[in-house]
């Protein structure tokens, strides 16, 4: 349950016609009150004797009678949201939750019946808002101090009452929040996502890869981003702002964000630390610096946090760092799992503590991405064999991290690492499978013997027994396999791959047996991400053998210049040295 302290302002009606109202997209579904200072009070929805404009003058009567200086914004807001996953309260629970909210507050305290008037709106299943107005019966205003960090707690005690989802608060490592209004602009625009969560990723991506300012401001610009740099009198830069081109404000101006205003680790202070140590300037082949990556990776897993708690921090941010490299170069099959591992590891790497950057573990993981960062001239190439010892390091470096958050009581952390590292097993698995889908040899087919024998016809797709499949191609896993609850996944997946043409009993030994299953917690989601890789990979093969067949099918000699002229001249003859000149002849 999150309750979010909106805007103030002075137009009391117009937020309540707002919310009572369709909204901007018809988004509000059955606007309704919930709770008010005065539980007699009549819903404008409900009952004719009351409209939203005597709402609003009953809410604005306080303010008006103040003797002395009235407040400039005087409507105080608050939405109060739960996680999409929380079941639906009902209204006389929202009711609840809403008193408790504007005692906590200061707006109206269960001790007094001077405080404020406030109203509660619900036009959603989900959220609540909580409209009023700072005057006291009384004539004095009320004392919101720490207002929205006491409503927070409110908000932790429902969670557990409720039985809803329960959130960690006040460490400040959460990433900053998109506000409504920001995503409804990127709708209206037809973007796919704010322009905040853009600007978060393309800064902590420069961020991770920079070894110096100049190196940093030079990737924001090439990333696209409008960049605004703040100088102080003696010259130095002392912080940024960057904007997306195109995002305007109402009076056309760009719309920028300070690096703080996206996340706490990029400021411009914080964004530093990172590249205090030498650069590197490693030669290796691509393949051969996923090696060392992962050598270092290993390593530093078993160093994390031994330096004690500060140390730790650090070490969790560097292999922050690092996750956000590798999905930029990672290999295509599996680059939308790593960046979302990345975006999950955001908030485990930021300890709610202060944090040393001479841990052995740190200077690792910074190697390791500056390691990583000379490949990317290899972006286009599918290094997913190379890359695979590397993503399983990275899952046991997370794991890593997950404990040393779970040791330091960091819930929240833990929670995110947890996260991060099964979007990193997906990956691999997906590596797996396409590794194995890239030195699959099909087995040869059988031809019917001369006695007459016909050879037995394969049955349809949808008549195959899939868990007969299942018992031919791996019978030491089939029981368990079987009574996963991620067997119709798996059962889905394998309908697939045999509509592809695909022996599939062959394809599932083969995937099944490219890596162990035994230490997996479902051996059923291992295989269907497994075989997803695979098909992912066959998908590309099938895509790249496309055109060299096509070129070929006319004749078999792969020539698409139409039939030969007869009856020409013979070719004139060179003259000498021209050989040289134009270098060497086509082969025929």
């Amino acid at each position: 349950m999150i309750p979010e302290k909106l805007a103030e302002g002075d137009d009391t009606y117009g937020l309540l016609h707002y919310l009572y109202g369709p909204g901007r997209r018809d988004e509000h579904v059955d606007p309704h009150m919930v709770a008010a200072w005065d539980p007699y009070i009549d819903d404008p929805a409900r009952s004719p004797d009351m409209t939203i404009s005597d709402l609003a003058l009953i809410l604005d009567a306080p303010v008006y009678a103040l003797l002395g200086r009235k407040p400039k914004l005087h409507v105080y807001h608050v939405a109060v949201r739960n996680a999409p996953e929380d079941r639906i309260l009902s209204n006389a629970e929202w009711a609840r939750v809403a008193y408790e909210l504007m005692d906590a507050a200061g707006i109206a305290p269960h001790d007094s019946d001077q405080g404020c008037r406030w109203v509660a709106v619900r036009h959603a299943e989900d959220h609540i808002h909580i409209v009023a107005t700072k005057a006291r019966e009384d004539g004095r205003q009320p004392n919101l101090r720490q207002d929205i960090v006491k409503m927070q707690r409110v908000a932790a005690r429902f969670e557990v009452e409720l039985g809803l989802r329960q959130l960690t608060r006040g460490d400040k490592t959460a990433r900053m929040w998109v506000k409504s209004g920001e995503a409804e602009k990127a709708d209206r625009r037809g973007l796919k996502e704010p322009v905040r969560v853009t600007l978060q990723r393309t800064v902590r991506e420069a961020a991770a890869a920079a070894v110096s300012d100049t190196d940093f401001f030079a990737r924001l610009a090439a990333a696209g981003l409008r960049v605004q740099q703040r100088i102080a009198p003696d010259g130095n830069i002392t912080g940024y702002s960057v904007a997306l081109p195109g995002d305007r404000n109402r009076k056309q101006e760009p719309v920028w964000f300070s690096g703080s205003r996206l996340a706490p680790d990029l400021s411009l202070p914080r964004v530093r630390e990172r590249w205090d140590g030498p650069a590197l300037s490693p030669s290796e082949p691509p393949a051969g610096m996923w090696r060392v990556a992962e050598e270092n990776v290993r390593t530093a897993a078993d160093q994390l946090g031994a330096g004690g708690l500060h140390q730790g921090a650090g070490d969790v941010a560097a292999l922050g760092d690092l996750i956000v490299v590798a999905a930029v170069i990672s290999p295509r099959l599996v680059r939308d799992q790593i960046r979302q591992a990345a975006t999950e590891f955001e908030q485990a790497s930021r300890a709610p503590a202060a944090r040393s950057l001479e841990g052995q573990a740190r200077g690792l993981y910074r190697e390791s991405t500056q390691v990583l960062k000379q490949s990317t001239a290899s972006m286009g190439r599918n290094d997913a064999a190379a890359a695979l010892g590397f993503l399983l390091a990275l899952v046991m470096a997370v794991e890593a991290s997950r404990r040393w958050h779970e040791a330091q009581e960091h819930r929240a952390q833990a929670q995110a690492a947890g996260r991060a590292g099964r979007l990193l097993r997906e990956a691999v698995e997906v590596t797996a499978g396409a590794s194995a889908a890239r030195e699959y040899r099909p087995r040869p087919k059988r031809t019917p013997t001369r006695s007459g024998n016909p050879r037995r016809s394969a049955p349809a797709a949808s008549t195959r027994p899939m868990a007969g499949i299942v018992q031919e191609a791996i019978p030491e896993h089939a029981r368990v396999v079987l009574a996963d609850p991620a067997w119709p996944t798996l059962r889905v997946r394998l309908t697939e791959v045999e509509r592809a043409g695909e022996d599939l009993v062959d394809v599932l030994a083969t995937v099944a047996h490219r890596r162990e299953l035994t230490s997996a917690e479902s051996i059923a989601e291992v295989l269907t991400w497994r075989l997803d890789g695979w098909r992912r990979q066959r998908s590309l093969t099938a895509a790249a053998t496309g055109t060299s067949t096509a070129a070929t099918s006319a004749g078999g000699t792969g020539r698409t210049d139409g039939p030969r002229k007869t009856g020409a001249s013979s070719p004139t003859r060179r003259p000498p040295g021209d050989e040289q000149r134009k270098g060497p002849r086509r082969a025929r």
